[in-house]
């Protein structure tokens, strides 16, 4: 624990120092204004796109910027000869970004809509979109160097992870997107703001479950392979 806590301390101040949550108070600025403008028969309908399309920035790119800083300064390559544990490392990543999802998002919310009628689902699918995001993230940007190698197959990568979102642009809801890590999380924010059945939530809580111990294993190996074996692309 002693460890996990000092990875904690030390993922804010970077993010910090490197401007993550200058960032965040902008987007968040700019989104609050944009969804003031929305009809309020709209609002509870579109929310759950623009907060997890948010989720994106704050966990995907966040943590894909924070793992190009590390190898930039050689701290990423370091974490190998010290006692930090690669579950631990990517603990740090996921707790600190998902605290300020949760900060950020429930501010844009609480200021354009008020208290979601069910804040316990709008916690939870905040969580498990950042826990997903995150590692997600994670395991893309290792294999890359830097932000121009980076850039473009990110775009891929993140076009797949929002599919159920695509939902909102005309996709036919088919059944494979329950498959979907993110449609788990997408069930969650829809059920925070209108009625959703028992059997929806109890899928939301099992398949976010299920991804978020799926992705933290793959992780651990991402890790092994690309950061302790280096063995590159």
């Amino acid at each position: 624990m002693k460890r996990l806590g000092t990875a904690v301390s030390g993922d804010i101040r970077l993010q910090f120092r490197n401007g993550f949550y200058y960032a965040a108070l902008v987007v968040m600025v700019v989104m609050v204004i944009l969804l003031r403008q929305v009809p309020g028969d709209l609002l509870t309908w579109l929310l759950p796109l623009f907060i997890l399309s948010n989720l994106l920035i704050n966990t995907f790119y966040f943590v894909s910027g924070q793992v190009l800083l590390e190898k930039e300064e050689g701290t990423l390559a370091a974490q190998v000869v010290t006692p930090l544990r690669p579950l631990e490392y990517l603990a740090a990543k996921v707790i600190t970004l998902t605290l300020l999802s949760l900060l950020e998002n429930g501010l844009i919310v609480l200021l354009v809509f008020g208290v979601p009628p069910r804040v316990d689902l709008f916690v939870l699918a905040i969580i498990s979109a950042a826990v997903i995001l995150t590692l997600a993230g994670f395991m893309v940007v290792a294999r890359y160097d830097s932000i121009n190698q980076f850039l473009m197959p990110s775009v891929l990568y993140t076009t797949a992870l929002i599919l159920p979102l695509m939902t909102y642009l005309g996709l036919p809801e088919h059944w494979l997107l329950y498959l979907h890590p993110l449609q788990a999380s997408l069930t969650l924010m829809r059920a925070a703001f209108e009625p959703a059945a028992m059997v929806q939530l109890l899928y939301a809580f099992l398949c976010a479950a299920v991804w978020g111990v799926l992705l933290f294993r793959a992780a651990q190996g991402t890790f092994y392979r690309f950061v302790i074996a280096a063995e590159g692309v």
